[in-house]
């Protein structure tokens, strides 16, 4: 029998111990040197590449690392940064004629020569275009953050102008592909493909089609090939995601020229897809000239042997087996089942592989020590499934390796173990589930007289000001609650210092203006975390982190069985706060659906199921707080549209419980009780409809790094509530000035009612600090006030 190969589709590049995200943030503080930073990103590649090549994976990927994202390493890469930052690159003080910046190692022609993009890209430009600002250099405005496709990574947009040109430009991609090499690693670089980076920017001029730069983008993609086969690459995977996704026929139809076109004789393409099914694509898919097709089994297991039965017989078909979006152990028998009848069909030409990069999983589950040994015996880390990977591939030998043997072993047992633990299941959750009636997931009234009642108790001005929850995580703040988890701070001390945090947030708020105060959310480790930790069917992970965006991880919890709510969650720290002001203090809540997504989910039922568990939990939270004499209620769904599925056809069903399941959570209180929602980083302008099925009395969305461009879809829909346009960037630390805000606040204006508006940032500030916190709410209060002002004198 042939040998099978195996290979890995991407790593995670934080660290076991987030030692990215550190190295990052002491750079951006100045408090680490350039290359110190770089020696820490070096130090983790070559850590990582070991631990495969260790595992015994055939090809190890290079080009997974990034300093902030993968995307936005790739427009640096082509040379397609914005001009902002271009502009702030030309004055960082490289010499003519040098690449001390941009870290290139070509030849530059005479000092003389015109400046290109290579002398227009560094680390600093990667870190202005993210995040607006960088040790080096003035502000300017951020790119552009979303969600990476329907999972909870996001990515910074590209941007496209119609005279738009690319160019090789930043070399981070190649240069570590010759360090991976030297090292002695088989190595398989993986860079997005174009028609997928095309789709996944946006234009910034009018009547233009990003499309059409595809004939001016393929010559960098075709020197990015080359100068890969130059470095010693042999295999180059090149990901198309979007083949699927219910493609647009141009669209379609540009992927036979373009391979055309990147055919290398110097290297191989793997062409990589997964997050679903080929579908109508794939027909187009399998007939591109390349010499391998990656697809994922698991997230479309149907869609495998009709691949086979289209795949040429000259090609290699990678088939992504172990799932790489969640935590839960491979069944390796029914694995190795599936893939039998494969093996015999393709020999050689069969891979394995993660079904996606394993960015979205943590590092290493063997330093979770505090993980309750059955629980633990059901999942597997990136580490995990790359050993996974392994171990089938050997599976399938005539003879298998012990310890191939001893890993099926290992995994019936937890598939028994699971199969049949009484962890998992709870009747009376169940019994509660069958008893839900339609009349559950309805407010007693219509918006118009809930709006009349809550005004009537509330009297808030005209564009009321309000923050979306979370204040800054000062350390004060990190190490009480660290303190308190380590037993080196007593509950009583710890309760103490977080009324203390709460009074502080609520005496800035007062101070500042702010119509609707919020507590600050001084005692939650995360919006998600936090929660999970006080309801039954969760676990929690020590050392479980997994990249968000930029230097932002987040440790997910996992939903293993089913939720309950043993006891209040929220409402002894909501109740302080409102004693403390006489404004109305919003109680925070995370969404049903933003548990679900932003957790590692249960696989063995429907997600739907699990949805509505979350949401009844939460629906006793929000009749305590309701009881407790809180009067405006904030559940936030930012994962609402992310959990849509890829494929069009299916986004009724997915909408029709989760819209069910936010209601459910939200509707068991009385119409002077104001519900609000937020939302952001997600497009979600083709769904409007959905989220004003929500009936929230307030949703709060993001609208600053888009420049407003999420307010488009007011204009063919008319929205029936309350909303708040997020008027300023969190995510940047740069202060807004008032003017900005107050023309972003009038061009919503334009689309809603005035009477119908709310101004607040566009996400929760705990990741800001408080100097530039209070400098932008005060703005933002300022910006209202002028609207205000503006109002009465048109009036």
């Amino acid at each position: 029998m042939h040998p099978i190969l195996t290979h890995n589709l991407g790593f995670p590049r934080i660290g076991a111990d987030r030692e990215l995200k550190r190295a990052l943030e002491a750079y951006w503080r100045g408090d680490l040197s350039k290359e110190a930073l770089e020696d820490t990103g070096r130090t983790l590649r070559r850590r990582h590449w070991q631990q495969q090549a260790d595992a015994g994976l055939s090809w190890i990927p290079t080009g997974d690392f990034a300093w902030y994202d993968q995307v936005l390493t790739l427009s640096a890469t082509l040379g397609n940064v914005p001009v902002r930052h271009r502009a702030e690159a030309r004055n960082t003080g490289a010499e003519p004629g040098s690449h001390s910046e941009c870290g290139c190692s070509e030849p530059i022609d005479a000092p003389e020569a015109p400046e290109g993009p290579c002398r227009q890209v560094d680390l600093d430009t990667l870190f202005r275009m993210a995040r607006g600002r960088a040790p080096t250099g003035a502000a300017s405005s951020a790119c552009e953050m979303t969600k990476w496709f329907d999972t909870n990574y996001h990515y910074l947009v590209p941007e496209f102008h119609p005279d738009q040109t690319f160019e090789l430009s930043y070399r981070q991609i190649i240069d570590e592909t010759r360090e991976a090499i030297a090292l002695g690693h088989q190595v398989k670089p993986v860079i997005l493909g174009p028609l997928s980076y095309l789709w996944l920017g946006k234009e910034k001029a009018d009547n233009f089609d990003r499309l059409s730069l595809l004939e001016a983008l393929l010559p960098a993609y075709q020197q990015l090939l080359d100068a890969l086969a130059d470095a010693g690459a042999k295999w180059v995977q090149i990901d198309e995601p979007i083949l699927v996704l219910d493609l647009p026929a141009a669209w379609q139809q540009a992927f036979e020229p373009t391979y055309h076109r990147l055919q290398n004789r110097a290297v191989k393409l793997l062409l990589a897809t997964y997050f679903g099914a080929l579908g109508e694509n794939l027909s187009t898919a399998v007939q591109l000239p390349v010499a391998g097709l990656h697809i994922d089994a698991v997230r479309a297991p149907e869609q495998l042997l009709n691949v086979v039965d289209r795949l040429p017989v000259h090609k290699v078909l990678s088939v992504g087996i172990i799932d790489g979006r969640n935590i839960w152990r491979t069944d390796l028998r029914a694995a190795r089942e599936t893939l039998a009848e494969l093996a015999e069909r393709l020999g050689e030409r069969l891979w394995l592989a993660p079904s996606c990069s394993l960015l979205h999983v943590p590092v290493d589950l063997k330093r979770e020590q505090a993980l309750e040994p059955e629980l633990k015996s059901w999942l597997a880390f990136a580490l995990q499934k790359v050993d996974e990977v392994v171990a089938l591939e050997q599976l399938l030998a005539p003879e298998p390796a012990p310890s191939a043997l001893a890993a099926l072993e290992a995994s019936d047992q937890s598939v028994r173990s699971r199969r049949e633990s009484r962890r998992v299941h709870n009747p009376a959750v169940q019994e509660r589930l069958s008893a839900i009636s339609p009349t559950d997931s309805q407010r007693q009234s219509r918006f118009a007289q809930r709006s009349a009642k809550q005004q009537a108790l509330l009297q808030l001005p005209e564009f009321p000001t309000t923050t979306i929850g979370s204040f800054p995580q000062t350390d004060d703040i990190r190490q009480a609650r660290r303190a308190y988890k380590q037993g080196q701070l007593s509950e009583v001390e710890y309760r103490n210092r977080m009324r203390q945090a709460i009074a502080d947030a609520i005496v800035r708020q007062e101070q500042l203006g702010l119509d609707v105060l919020v507590h600050g959310e001084a005692e939650r480790n995360d919006m998600v975390e936090y929660f999970g930790e006080q309801l039954d069917g969760y676990a929690f992970t020590q050392f479980g982190w997994v990249q968000s965006y930029g230097s932002r991880c987040v440790k997910p919890p996992i939903i293993y069985g089913d939720v309950a709510r043993p006891r209040a969650m929220t409402t002894q720290w909501a109740r302080y706060a409102q004693s403390l002001s006489r404004r109305p203090v919003k109680g925070m809540l995370t969404g049903p659906i933003t548990m679900l997504f932003w957790s590692f989910v249960r696989n063995d039922q429907p997600r739907s199921v699990t949805a509505r568990q979350i949401a009844l939990a939460l629906r006793d939270e929000v009749k305590d707080l309701e009881t407790s004499g809180i009067q405006i209620i904030q559940i936030d769904e930012p994962a609402l549209r992310e959990g849509l599925p890829l494929k069009r056809k299916d986004w009724g069903e997915y909408l029709d419980w989760a819209v069910e399941a936010f209601r459910l959570s939200a509707s068991g209180v009385n119409d002077e009780t104001q519900i609000h929602t937020h939302m952001c980083y997600s497009e979600f302008n083709d769904i409007i409809d959905a989220i004003a099925a929500l009936d929230a009395d307030v949703i709060t969305i993001e609208t600053s790094r888009s420049q407003g461009e999420l307010l488009d879809a007011f204009e063919q829909f008319s929205y029936p509530n309350d909303i708040g346009p997020g008027v300023y960037d969190i995510h940047s630390p740069n202060v807004p000035p008032v003017e900005a805000m107050v023309t972003l606040m009038e061009q919503a204006a334009q689309r809603l009612p005035k009477e119908r508006l709310w101004v607040n940032p566009d996400c929760g500030l705990k990741t800001r600090g408080w100097v530039e916190t209070e400098a932008a709410l005060a703005n933002m209060v300022s910006a209202a006030r002028r609207l205000r002002e503006r109002s009465s004198d048109a009036a």
